[in-house]
């Protein structure tokens, strides 16, 4: 059994100061003796980085700078880095308890490349699924642990602006990789993500690594779903639209 590997959390943000202190207290709070913790704030005028200033600087390192977006400050985080095992925990999400890290890894992770486990949204406790080949995301992001090389090796891909953590799973699964599912609750999951707030654009991406990635079967078996949950999307919104402009009439 390894034992007292070395784990990276990452939080990228921007402008979300209020939100960002919940985090770190989450992460700081952890009880895992080997844990690193790295913000990237993508130069935020809300006076973040005064508050990045505050923090041990024992215990956490810091950029605040210009960035092509979450993933490219994402990819900026993996580069910092020097733990066998990275997460990525947003502004806002926190870790279920504070023995989180501790629980995952007290067994053998030796054969595993991606540790992956339940979310917590509003308090109600959602299992991942199974690994397979899918449309979308099977876990959330928050709740899973990669080893850093996948992530050096395979970078996200700045083309994308909502899914590129979807591509790169998509990826490691195509590939074959090591896949650990543990029923462990890892993450309180913010709903106000912008996932959540652009969910239409999000599927749009969906549908593109599908097409870039997937073979012709997998193609034909996955986009159709894709399609039809962007023209619900699409729907949803037209109504809301309405009804906003409804109601200013009135």
């Amino acid at each position: 059994m390894e034992l007292m590997q070395k784990v990276t959390i990452i939080t990228v943000c921007y402008n979300v100061k209020e939100a960002l202190s919940k985090t770190v207290e989450s992460v700081l709070g952890q009880d895992y003796q080997n844990l690193e913790y790295i913000i990237i704030d993508g130069q935020s005028t809300d006076g973040t980085s005064d508050y990045l200033k505050s923090l041990p600087a024992d215990r956490i390192k810091w950029i605040s700078e210009p960035d092509g977006g979450i993933y490219d400050a994402m990819n900026k985080g993996v580069k910092m880095a020097t733990g066998q095992w990275i997460l990525f925990m947003n502004a806002a999400d926190t870790f279920v308890d504070s023995s989180i890290v501790s629980q995952v890894f007290a067994n053998d992770t030796s054969d595993a490349e991606i540790i992956y486990g339940a979310v917590q949204k509003n308090g109600v406790v959602k299992q991942a699924e199974p690994v397979h080949n899918s449309h979308r995301m099977f876990f959330c992001h928050q709740c899973v642990f990669t080893r850093d090389y996948l992530l050096r090796d395979n970078p996200f891909d700045t083309h994308y602006k909502m899914s590129a953590d979807f591509k790169f799973f998509k990826q490691m699964v195509l590939q074959k990789r090591r896949f650990l599912k543990t029923d462990i609750a890892i993450a309180n999951f913010d709903t106000s993500g912008i996932s959540n707030s652009s969910r239409a654009a999000g599927v749009a991406e969906n549908i593109r690594i599908i097409f870039e990635l997937d073979s012709t079967f997998d193609k034909l078996r996955l986009a159709p779903r894709m399609i039809f949950q962007y023209i619900m999307c699409k729907l949803r919104g037209w109504v809301r639209n309405l009804a906003k402009n409804n109601q200013h009439e009135q």
